[in-house]
């Protein structure tokens, strides 16, 4: 049986995923190879567009540095044998910019959680970490009481997707996870559109 609970969640013998808590990991995962860089840590869906565009270099690092302090942290990360490995961002979708968008529908007022950013470091690709990954974020959504959880992957029908697209996930691994289809939205990303996938947890 998976452990679930403040110490994290065991997917498997070697694989936990943990609350996103440790800046240094989250850095190593998320954020740019040069600190001076404008780029990533993956701030564009969960903070304004004013201040993402605002925020330049070291400061982007420092507002992620932030949001692991903050409850609940910004996502979570899978770690094999205590070395970071994979990220997830994970957020109750009232604190992203997923609340305001215009081109991904909102289903019902239900005050889920949005599951919207994978990636698993070079050199552990191919391992089955992503699917560990959805598993695990859907473990703390559910422990913190989420009455459900969206992801917005693309609808790529089994064709190959951008490697830098793909951090969106495809509808094929949510289905894996158990997500069903609950819309369609006007999103595009790499020519595929993307949906909106949901899992209850009540």
């Amino acid at each position: 049986m998976a452990d679930v609970g403040a110490t994290g969640h065991t997917v498997s013998m070697s694989i936990e995923v943990r609350p996103a808590t440790v800046f240094d990991d989250v850095a190593t995962l998320v954020g740019p190879k040069k600190p001076t860089s404008n780029v990533c840590f993956c701030l564009s869906y969960r903070i304004g567009s004013k201040e993402n565009i605002s925020l330049r270099g070291p400061e982007r690092g420092e507002r992620m540095r932030e949001l692991c302090h903050q409850d609940p942290p910004p996502g979570v990360i899978a770690y094999s044998d205590d070395e970071p490995v994979g990220w997830a961002a994970l957020q109750p979708r009232r604190e992203t910019s997923f609340a305001r968008n215009r081109r991904i529908p909102h289903v019902d007022d239900l005050d889920v959680w949005s599951l919207w950013c994978l990636r698993v470091r070079p050199g552990h690709r191919k391992q089955g970490i992503m699917h560990e990954l959805v598993a695990g974020a859907v473990a703390y959504a559910r422990e913190r009481g989420a009455p459900a959880i969206e992801s917005y992957p693309v609808d790529n029908r089994g064709e190959k997707v951008d490697l830098t697209m793909m951090y969106v996930g495809t509808k094929a691994l949510f289905e894996k996870a158990g997500f069903t289809q609950a819309s369609e939205t006007e999103s595009v990303l790499n020519g595929f559109p993307r949906v909106l996938m949901r899992l209850d947890l009540r």
